[in-house]
């Protein structure tokens, strides 16, 4: 594999990614900024608007894109270390993971400095991830974590008709690991632990990138990108095949609407918590496409994304912290005081239910959240280029 294909590869990853990291913030602004977020599913086809749909379904490509690149960046980083060793880190940073959503992460989403809401999502599922797949890697052969990647992404939704208790250990651990929506873990009073990711699907996910690394160790180009076309092209073949056929996949089946549109969002809406197998094929199969379309790809756009993407945890942290701030410059601008900084059953602080603005403005806060993060983001890129020497850089 020439310096030039490296090069290459890396650069078309990056693009993927800064761009999906930057569509991220567009949910989290929504969450704080929009005027229905605390009030209204705005994938709730009956009653939502086109705009608000696709403004939330768009966002759906995020986490799922992060997670399948997570893996295989560690594949191509684990290329020049012994099993062994990459193993190891990816079982260390995945730990350090865990715990940055716990402290770090969910104070700049709730800004509450006494954790009365511990908040569990990408993070803490892809630290689990990197643990599970490390494991994987120590022990077992590359073969091996392809055949569980596709059984878990493939087979977890024979698990949508299960019922699961509410109570005892079994129970929140079978939900914790596979099935859970969104399960709350009281852990004191009025204290509980939010938990919106299953672990093992994401697992999978990450498992399925970390197999398709070989495509760039091994391949030239041409060939990559025939590959990685054939296989997008194939789950998004599958999404609709299986969808139309509306049996399995997907634990909320579309349905005929009042109107050919709103049937099609129907048909969009998938299950994302957990995540269902037409949820990944929807999301991973234009994400692969992307790969093969951007390979060679330079330009002011790309290099602009790029640069999110060769800092993604460094972007993630902060864009938490400077949204949270905004929200509490404009919260005490619109006439808010410290009266309503708390809102009960509301785990995020300076957040009132019926706070928040149109859609124009949501898309203005986050524009500005994007653009300001943007010179931060250039700086400690070029930061990590040149201290490849510092070992606590590689955890960050």
């Amino acid at each position: 594999m020439t310096a030039d294909v490296v090069k290459q590869r890396i650069q078309s990853i990056d693009i993927l990614r800064g761009l999906v990291m930057v569509i991220m913030a567009l949910d989290h602004v929504r969450d704080f900024f929009h005027i229905t977020a605390m009030t209204q599913d705005p994938l709730a086809v009956e009653i939502t608007t086109p705009q608000l749909f696709f403004t939330r379904w768009i966002t759906h490509f995020c986490a799922p894109t992060f997670v399948f690149l997570s893996g295989l960046s560690a594949a191509l980083a684990a290329k020049y270390k012994p099993r062994k060793e990459a193993a190891i880190f990816l079982m260390k940073r995945g730990l350090w993971l865990i715990i940055v959503e716990i402290v770090v992460i969910t104070l700049g989403m709730t800004f509450n400095p006494l954790y009365n809401a511990i908040i569990l999502q990408v993070i803490w599922a892809t630290g689990w991830s990197m643990l599970i797949l490390g494991f994987l890697i120590r022990f077992f052969p590359d073969k091996l974590i392809l055949f569980l990647g596709v059984i878990i992404v493939a087979g977890h939704n024979l698990f949508d008709s299960m019922t699961v208790p509410s109570t005892g250990v079994g129970p929140v651990l079978l939900q914790v690991f596979v099935t859970v929506k969104f399960l709350i873990i009281p852990y004191g009073e009025n204290r509980g632990i939010g938990v919106m990711y299953a672990i093992l699907p994401w697992a999978g996910v990450m498992m399925l990138g970390y197999s398709m690394a070989k495509w760039y160790i091994h391949d030239n180009a041409e060939k990559r990108k025939k590959k990685l076309m054939i296989a997008g092209m194939t789950l998004i073949g599958l999404f609709i095949l299986l969808r139309w056929i509306n049996v399995y996949g997907d634990p909320r089946p579309y349905s005929e609407k009042t109107t050919v549109f709103k049937t099609f969002l129907s048909f969009l809406n998938t299950n994302k918590y957990p995540p269902s197998l037409l949820y990944l094929c929807m999301t991973i199969g234009p994400s692969i496409l992307l790969l093969s379309f951007w390979e060679n790809t330079s330009n002011r756009v790309a290099s602009f994304f790029k640069v999110y993407g060769k800092v993604p945890f460094f972007y993630y942290v902060l864009h938490f912290y400077l949204i949270h701030i905004i929200l509490v410059v404009v919260f005490f601008a619109t006439g808010y005081g410290a009266k309503d900084i708390v809102t009960p059953n509301v785990p995020f602080l300076f957040r009132p239910v019926q706070f928040g603005f149109n859609l124009p403005v949501v898309y203005l806060i986050w524009l500005s959240v994007v653009l300001i993060l943007y010179k931060p983001c250039v700086w400690y890129g070029r930061y990590k280029d040149s201290h490849k020497d510092k070992w606590w850089l590689h955890y960050l």
